[in-house]
């Protein structure tokens, strides 16, 4: 049996969208939506540099859905809840998809934004199982080449 959703649940989604219209946060979502989009550590390298106002974009987007995703993987946060309104963490996982094992290589980490993984994952499986057709249109739109969704870890 699945817990209803909370007060505190619904407070926590509202906070975390208070926090995506911060300005530094907007302007990287925008850069991170329109730009990012790697398949290689190289790729990556070229476009965001260590150092660089993109790099610090990248590492924003991803470091603040992964910090979402966490309070769905801990428990914090009702996941269904949070699927109906956080479809731009699904559009960060899969932009990051391809290219994370390759990032969790050279930073010798193999849990580097392991809650953004498995939370990505569950949400593909919860839009799939909605809408199998509204998926693909989805990664058709965000410049992602259909896929299976593979099971969640």
């Amino acid at each position: 049996m699945t817990s209803k959703p909370t007060c505190d649940d619904a407070n926590l989604i509202l906070r975390l969208y208070e926090m995506r219209r911060e300005e530094r946060l907007r302007k990287a979502r925008a850069w991170f939506t329109a730009s990012f989009k790697v398949a290689t550590w190289d790729e990556l390298q070229k476009l965001a540099p260590g150092g660089s106002d993109e790099n610090a974009s990248y590492r924003m987007v991803v470091t603040y859905w992964d910090m979402a995703a966490s309070f769905v993987t801990s428990g914090v946060l009702d996941k269904d809840l949070f699927f109906q309104s956080g479809r731009e963490l699904l559009l960060v996982w899969e932009r990051m998809r391809v290219v994370l094992p390759a990032i969790r290589q050279q930073y010798k980490d193999p849990h580097l934004w392991g809650h953004l993984e498995i939370v990505g994952n569950e949400f593909a499986e919860y839009f799939k199982g909605r809408s199998g057709e509204g998926y693909d249109a989805f990664l058709a739109r965000i410049g992602v080449a259909a896929r299976e969704v593979p099971p969640s870890r």
